[in-house]
């Protein structure tokens, strides 16, 4: 009989609050592939989603001289969040999941990365599709088309992205320590590695990923789509486990980033410092704008901007 596959993701934390996330399949799922012309490409891409979820399996997360128990999802995710025993020295830092018979006795294992940033003044959480790729979320057959014609290394994103990035990785901080990155994204875990693959090329700041539930191949219509609260959820994970930094949110108009940011920022009032949200959207700039002056009655710095080199002079001018 066939082992099943253990895929841990990059994951995140302090001593106090460490989080791992990953999934159980019934077997390896293909492998991130490129091509050379259009059916390559869209070949290489549905693989993706021809994934076996395995759901109610027990699993075991190994840390240090910790142990803690699990079971997985019904589509086959996990999510572990503990408390180190030991101070945990910022840096990389490698975890093991297990996957547990009956019997205790483990099965299969993977191995994954946890970051534990320095503590830093900021933290900078952004969205991916239509923020950081052009990526037509709001368009369900553009996005499609563009998801599967193009592979990591020809996908577009938006001019200037990266410097803006940097130029807020290095924000009030050195380049020895960096504030943290985390990309928060309606896209699916199916395409982790794909994501992983375009933010590489492009030189964008290493982060956590937290991304959207897994799909199977009669689903890839619905790519790109969760309920408000599923992101809403996701931000607040991060917020939570990082009490003593302010963070600066970046998203676009093109479908519920402002309303989100918004709920974010009267929430946890004092810990936003700034919302950036990229008009893709001239139909929803109106609408934008009043939503970020709401905002900014919060005392939070915004910006709605169409070029990145807008978002970046005014970068220079708040910090």
């Amino acid at each position: 009989m066939q082992a099943p596959f253990v895929k841990v993701y990059h994951g995140f934390g302090h001593a106090h609050a460490l989080h791992v996330f990953g999934h159980v399949f019934k077997k390896q799922p293909p492998g991130l592939r490129t091509g050379n012309n259009l059916l390559a490409n869209l070949y290489n891409l549905l693989r993706l989603f021809f994934v076996k979820p395995l759901g109610g399996v027990p699993v075991r997360l190994l840390w240090e001289q910790q142990q803690i128990d699990g079971t997985t999802e019904d589509d086959g995710f996990f999510h572990f969040e503990w408390q180190s025993i030991e101070s945990v020295p910022a840096g990389l830092h490698t975890v093991t999941v297990q996957c547990i018979n009956e019997q205790g006795q483990p099965i299969a294992w993977g191995q994954g990365v946890i970051q534990v940033p320095h503590i830093t003044q900021y933290g900078i959480i952004s969205d991916i599709d239509d923020t950081i790729m052009i990526s037509h979320s709001a368009t369900i057959l553009k996005r499609l088309k563009v998801l599967f014609t193009r592979h990591p290394g020809t996908r577009e994103i938006f001019k200037d992205i990266g410097a803006h990035y940097q130029l807020l990785a290095l924000a009030q901080t050195t380049a020895d320590m960096p504030n943290p990155f985390f990309y928060v994204s309606s896209s699916e875990w199916n395409l982790y590695d794909y994501l992983r693959s375009v933010f590489k090329q492009n030189s964008m700041p290493e982060g956590a990923f937290l991304l959207n539930q897994i799909k199977r191949w009669f689903e890839i219509w619905k790519t790109g789509k969760t309920k408000h609260e599923g992101k809403l959820l996701r931000i607040v994970r991060i917020l939570e486990s990082f009490p003593n930094q302010q963070f600066i949110l970046l998203g676009d108009n093109s479908q519920s980033d402002p309303a989100i940011y918004k709920t974010i920022t009267e929430k946890y009032a004092g810990r936003i410092f700034a919302v950036y949200i990229r008009n893709v959207y001239d139909s929803h700039s109106f609408k934008t704008e009043q939503v970020l002056k709401q905002i900014a009655a919060c005392g939070v710095q915004t910006l709605q901007f169409i070029h990145s080199a807008e978002a970046i002079q005014h970068t220079r001018e708040i910090l």
